[in-house]
């Protein structure tokens, strides 16, 4: 554990390895790192492991991975299933206190009971009758073959606390279900050990979603319990997508799907992730450390968002366009496009959405692929035309300066030669011969990257 100080920022993020990062929780991540090194404190990354049915070593690798692809690198890491001792300490110190009690009810029962009260207009909380049982009753269930579950006692007063997003935030304990704590197999669910870790690692600001809202006003009583003052609290309104919250049970909104299906650029997510549901306009930064300094936790808004994957893909367009070469060359390396020079950047990256679309910049500037796929089942009347085309961009090329006036020029004098030609007839030959592809780059600014010798040859050779 890393020797903090209590007066400093720390934050964590506690994703439960039971499938892959999703939008939801890598905006929580994201949002508690930058609030952390907005105030040159402290992130962690503790994974909330102790449901071992459930939880999976390819989760927690995965969410790692997706993390370090995002930059959300953690200065301490830890897990809760090699906590267990601990958190049998204190468990055993609360039931001494009389703040945990047995209960012997089964799921079933516990249904019965919750419906029960819904028809009565009663709200679905539990009714404490465990703690009317006496030891011969518990004795007798315990013979017959009945395991307990522990709940957290709540006293029934006023919890109230100020919320950095939503303001002032009132609970009353009596409107609150007392919350199991440990379950019948003897597995610790997430309420009381997330108190125990957020006191033993000195947090500081606990920054999740709305959904959480019910669940602090419990674990403030837990930390009262545990004689610890409870940490800052900040809930964030729901990314949700258009038809509900988004979670990772829906699917289709994971951090490796947007990385390697959609091929979004991590600062674009970051970007996006950082500033909706916010006051602050959407818009690319280059890194996170620019972002870090303009973040602003009190811009939040209190109402919901919702996602759109058409502008989180707008937001990577902006971002391509506005990076040079040397703010992306890393990418292009990572991402096996070590063919694009500078000057292929600055022509190629105005008509990108996102850099997956290099592979058919590939396909053309690369001429080993090139040629290796090369069509040549074209018409005699096409390589005629084809033909003349090189010889009119040859002497167009010899008397005119400037690309784009060679473009136009060209043109223009192919439709002189061959007024029968137009649209599709004049242009799908031309771009056939010098791209390979139906539809693509536009072939006036693939002039800017291929050398008059490289046009004409592609020309006579189709």
């Amino acid at each position: 554990m890393l020797p903090i100080s209590t007066n400093k920022v720390i934050t964590r993020f506690a994703p439960s390895p039971t499938g892959m990062l999703h939008i939801g929780n890598a905006r929580s991540a994201l949002i508690n790192w930058l609030f952390a090194k907005s105030m040159n404190g402290t992130f962690i990354l503790r994974f909330d492991d102790t449901d071992l049915e459930r939880s999976k070593e390819q989760y927690k690798h995965a969410i790692a991975k997706d993390l370090r692809w995002l930059g959300l690198v953690w200065d301490d890491i830890f897990y809760q299933s090699q906590r267990i001792a601990q958190y049998h300490q204190v468990i055993h110190e609360l039931l001494e206190k009389g703040r945990l009690y047995e209960c012997f009810e089964t799921p079933e029962e516990l249904e019965l009971k919750r419906k029960m009260r819904l028809t009565q207009n009663l709200p679905p909380i539990y009714d404490r009758s465990a703690l009317q049982l006496s030891q011969e009753k518990k004795e007798q269930y315990l013979l017959e073959g009945r395991r307990p579950h522990y709940r957290f006692l709540l006293q029934h007063e006023q919890i109230q606390w100020n919320d950095m997003i939503k303001g002032s935030i009132h609970y009353d304990g009596s409107d609150l279900s007392d919350p199991i704590v440990v379950r019948s197999d003897g597995s610790m669910t997430y309420m009381l050990c997330s108190v125990i870790d957020d006191v033993d690692y000195n947090i500081s600001h606990i920054i999740r979603g709305e959904d959480h809202v019910t669940n602090t006003a419990m674990q403030i009583q837990m930390f009262q319990a545990l004689n610890a003052p409870a940490p800052i609290f900040a809930h964030l309104s729901l990314v949700k997508s258009k038809e509900d919250k988004i979670s990772k049970r829906i699917g289709g909104f994971e951090i490796e799907s947007l990385r390697s299906t959609v091929g979004l650029e991590p600062m674009a997510i970051n970007s996006f992730f950082a500033l909706i549901g916010s006051s602050k306009n959407v818009k690319p930064y280059l890194n996170l450390r620019d972002l870090a300094e303009d973040f602003d936790i009190t811009k939040f808004s209190k109402s919901s968002t919702i996602y759109s994957p058409e502008e989180l893909e707008r937001v990577n367009h902006k971002l391509l366009l506005s990076s040079s070469f040397a703010d992306i060359e890393p990418r292009l390396q990572e991402e096996g496009f070590g063919f694009v020079t500078p000057a292929i950047w600055n022509v190629v990256k105005n008509n990108l959405q996102s850099l997956l679309e290099l592979e058919l910049w590939r396909a053309v500037l690369d001429l080993d692929v090139f040629y290796n796929n090369r069509v040549t089942n074209n018409s005699q009347e096409d390589k005629i035309f084809l033909n003349q085309a090189a010889i009119l961009f040859s002497k167009i090329r010899q008397e005119t300066q400037g690309i784009d006036e060679v473009w136009s020029a060209w043109i223009e004098s192919i439709k002189e030669h061959f007024p029968d030609r137009k649209g599709p007839a004049l242009f799908l030959p031309l771009r056939l011969a010098l791209t390979n592809l139906a539809t693509g780059p536009e072939l006036k600014d693939l002039l800017r990257l291929l050398t008059p010798e490289e046009i004409v040859r592609r020309l006579n050779t189709f």
